[in-house]
């Protein structure tokens, strides 16, 4: 869980790329205690072993932009592979939330392929904010969930996120799409008896699934009652990252927060899921809340 008083550990992932500027200028606009330590973390591979003080220089000019907002910040320069040095300096010093810069893919295959952000959101233990370098300010979030368990972890770490001012929260819920009537779907031949029955039960149904929709909701707008803002809710029906992208494009969201379940070191990629999507092709930043082991 995230909070304003005991968020003191928060590590960076820089690597000097415009989308890790942005996570620099994202942090600098939260109102964090005095008390946050932020480690500013590089990983370079052999191919740059000669650059390693350039990239010193680099690193010490984040945390000057840092300290100058009295944050507490120092550099850490690591040999390896980005995101296994990232997952590795989390496991070994438990962060608060990890932040770093990602562009996002357009590419159906890129999910595949997967990328430095997309692995250390599968694998870290802590929540991880991905940063967009089209980000101008942090303003409007949204919370996106379901009845999974990893909805009231993210719920929970948003209700103690250091919200900037008049920041505007949105909590949205996706229902199932609309099937075919079973009487479309009945074989060849077969005679259907009491059609309008049929119509009454699906009615019945969608009724009872937009009413639990709205319980969720509710329950989670009272979970994030201690972050002392308007809280609005949204019920949508249809497929789940499609209608969260397309109210987040209509509505100018700044920042998505979703739970996701991770994956551990020896599983083998899922595809398909909506918070992975959302990372992806969302094109606004996403703050992603890994379910408890």
């Amino acid at each position: 869980m995230i909070e304003p008083a005991c968020l003191q550990n928060v590590l960076l992932a820089d690597d000097g790329s415009d989308h890790a500027r942005a996570a620099v200028q994202l942090l600098l606009s939260l109102p964090l205690s005095p008390d946050t330590h932020i480690t500013v973390l590089r990983v370079f591979g052999s191919q740059q072993a000669t650059e390693v003080f350039p990239l010193e220089a680099a690193l010490q000019d984040t945390c000057t932009l840092l300290r100058d907002k009295g944050l507490k910040a120092d550099p850490e320069l690591l040999l390896g592979y980005p995101a296994e040095k990232i997952i590795e300096y989390a496991d070994q010093r438990h962060p608060d939330l990890i932040v770093l810069g990602a562009k996002g893919l357009r590419a159906t295959l890129g999910i595949l392929l997967g990328g430095v952000a997309q692995q250390v959101i599968e694998y870290a233990s802590c929540p991880v904010l991905v940063v967009r370098a089209s980000l101008k300010k942090l303003q409007r979030f949204l919370l996106v969930v379901d009845e999974s368990p990893y909805s009231l972890h993210a719920a929970e770490c948003l209700a103690n996120f250091p919200f900037p001012d008049q920041a505007d929260l949105r909590v949205m819920h996706v229902l199932p799409p609309h099937y075919l009537s079973a009487v479309a779907e009945m074989p060849y031949g077969v005679p259907i008896e009491q059609p309008s029955m049929l119509t009454e039960e699906i009615a019945l149904q969608r009724a009872a699934e937009e009413e639990q929709g709205q319980h969720l909701l509710t329950r989670m707008t009272e979970l994030l009652a201690s972050s002392n803002l308007q809280v609005k809710t949204v019920l949508k029906r249809g497929d789940a990252a499609t209608e969260i992208m397309d109210y987040v494009k209509a509505n100018q969201i700044d920042l998505i927060v979703a739970g996701s379940r991770g994956l551990s070191r020896m599983r083998s990629w899922l595809l398909g899921s909506v918070s992975r999507k959302l990372v992806h092709y969302s094109g606004c930043s996403v703050l992603i809340v890994r379910g408890k082991e």
